[in-house]
Order: C-alpha cells, then sequence, then structure tokens
C-alpha cells in the first residue's frame, strides 16, 4: 500500500504513520507545521519519521488544492485524512483558520481522492465534538449531529457530509472516524493529559472547567491507531444502491471523572495538583462517552488500555522528552 498521511507531523498522523511503517507500506506526508502549538514538537515526530526509506515528506496545507492535486499521479492507493484545526476554545479566537484547514481542506482532499485513478479507501478524521448538545449517552453514530456547541464541531459535522456526498457522486470508498479525547506519548500539548501534566511539574495551577464536574472518554493513542488501521484495511462495499461510506466512533467506552484522570496524573507525577476550578467554557460540553458497538462488530476493534496503564506511560515520556 501507498498511502497519503495528512497531518503527519501531528499527534495522531505521527503515530498512524509509525504503524503503516512498522507493517511495511509507505507513506507520503503531509503537514504545514503551523504555530497552533510548538512546533519543535512537530518536527521532532517528523524527524523520526523522516529516517525511515519508505517515508516522504510534502510541507504544505492541505487546503491549497495546487499542492495537493498532483499528488493523484503518485501512485496513491489509500488516503488517511487527519490534519485539521484542531480545538473547541480556539475557535473563538481565530475562526478562518477552522473554515480553511477543516472545510477547505476537507474538500481539497475530497477532490485529490476523486483524482486517484483505483483509490481503495478515504479514511477522514471526525470527531465526538459533533454530538454537540446531546443529551442521550452514550454517544451512538445514528444519534443527530444537527445541534454544533462550537465552530470546530461544526465543521467536522460539515465534514462527514461532504465525504457523504463525494462517496455519492464519485464513488469513493469512504469511511469517517469520530475520535474521543486521544491522549498518550507524543500528544498534543493544548490536551488536558500534557497541559495538565505541565503545569503540576512546574508546580502552577490548572484550570478545570465546570468546577471538575466533567467526564471524558479518554482513549489511549495505542487504541486509537488500531482502529484506524482496522478501518483502512476494510473499506465500506459499493452496491451501487447506496454511497460506499461508513461511520465509526473510536473511543475507549468508559467515562471517566476529570477528577479520577488528575488523580491518576499526580500519582504518575508524584506531585499534587493545584485545582483552579473554572466555570464551563463556551463550546464545551460536559460529558463524552462512546458507543462502540459498531466499531467492534465491523472493525473488531476493542480498546485495552485504561488510564491507570496509559497515564503512567505518558508521564514516562513526558519525563524523557522534557528531560
Amino acid at each position: 500500500m501507498r498511502v497519503l498521511v495528512t497531518g503527519a507531523a501531528g499527534f495522531i498522523g505521527f503515530h498512524v504513520a509509525q504503524a503503516l511503517l512498522a507493517r511495511g507500506d509507505s507513506v507520503v506526508g503531509i503537514d504545514n507545521l503551523n504555530a497552533y502549538y510548538d512546533v519543535t514538537l512537530k518536527q521532532a515526530r517528523l524527524d523520526l519519521l523522516s529516517a525511515h526509506p519508505h517515508f516522504s515528506f510534502l510541507h504544505t496545507t492541505i487546503a491549497d488544492k495546487d499542492a495537493i492535486l498532483p499528488l493523484a499521479s503518485t501512485g496513491l492507493t489509500h488516503i488517511v485524512h487527519l490534519a485539521a484545526q484542531a480545538g473547541v476554545r480556539y475557535a473563538l479566537e481565530n475562526p478562518f483558520a477552522y473554515g480553511e484547514s477543516n472545510l477547505m481542506g476537507q474538500l481539497a482532499m475530497l477532490e485529490l481522492a476523486r483524482a486517484v485513478p483505483h483509490l481503495q479507501h478515504f479514511v477522514y478524521a471526525s470527531s465526538s465534538s459533533v454530538y454537540g448538545g446531546n443529551q442521550k449517552i452514550p454517544f451512538a453514530i445514528t444519534d443527530p449531529v444537527a445541534q454544533p456547541l462550537s465552530l470546530y464541531a461544526a465543521t467536522k459535522a460539515a465534514g462527514e457530509l461532504m465525504a457523504h456526498s463525494a462517496a455519492h457522486l464519485h464513488r469513493i470508498p469512504t469511511t469517517g472516524l469520530r475520535f474521543f479525547t486521544v491522549y498518550g506519548p507524543w500528544g498534543r500539548p493544548d490536551m488536558a493529559a500534557y497541559l495538565f501534566a505541565k503545569q503540576i511539574s512546574a508546580g502552577l495551577p490548572i484550570k478545570v472547567f465546570n468546577h471538575g464536574q466533567m467526564r471524558r472518554d479518554f482513549t489511549y493513542i495505542e487504541d486509537i491507531v488500531g482502529g484506524i488501521l482496522a478501518a483502512l484495511d476494510r473499506p465500506p462495499p459499493d452496491h451501487g444502491t447506496v454511497p460506499p461510506v461508513a461511520l465509526y466512533n473510536l473511543g475507549n467506552s468508559k467515562s471517566e471523572p476529570l477528577l479520577h484522570f488528575i488523580h491518576v496524573l499526580e500519582d504518575s507525577l508524584g506531585q499534587k495538583a493545584i485545582l483552579d476550578l473554572q466555570p464551563m467554557q463556551k463550546g464545551d460540553v460536559p460529558e463524552t462517552f462512546a458507543d462502540i458497538t459498531a466499531s467492534t462488530q465491523d472493525l473488531g476493534f476493542r480498546p485495552t488500555i485504561d488510564i491507570e496503564t496509559g497515564i503512567p506511560r505518558f508521564v514516562a515520556w513526558f519525563k524523557g522528552y522534557h528531560g
């Protein structure tokens, strides 16, 4: 397989590219190495990938169709589209970044998929954020997603609709994956595990929203990568009557209290946290919880790593990376 991985210098993209290379696939990575978070971390991930002889890299933004579309003639067989402007809160500061990356970028990647001869599968990242104001727990793929609480969520839901239309019009086998709070080594500094670890280690307070009354379906990166590769290897069939599309939740299927997550992190770091309890932030939700019935049935997706195992692994990497 020759796989295009967008966001290859990002957290999930880096791990997916590593896993593909490890099993013998060749990988073309794309990333714009933007400054949303520490570029040094992105470059360190990229340096590890670049040491592999079957990895090549294109430094560009996914919304640049003039740079993206020529890849159609490079022998691609699969696309794993993970690049996006992430973050719920950052959309309040820079909304246009979400329009460019998550909407125009999704369109450019779908047009690339359309142009690749005999593309076998287009897999793309969605998010648990699409469930928005839903009150039913756990979140199932059949639940409505027409009540987004953030611009980020709205762009991810729009991306799912765009992918569905491309599958219908151009018969592109397409699978969307709704990720639930992914953490682990080489993680994103703006997400809870990394952000909290950094603040706790420095003896600084951590902001805990909704006065700590939050629950999240924390999912370890190794489990997520297993789900992505399982999906990639199982394109939805095209029987001609309906579009060849699939949609799955990838989560740990366990909703953990945020305060318990913090306690496990404290134990792993050997240091107590100073809690700065804050009200709920705009665009956030009090709980996420994945119903993974479909992904277990269709993909064999069965997460095995709980936070009591995953957080110490993350902390070991964190301490090693930061010396």
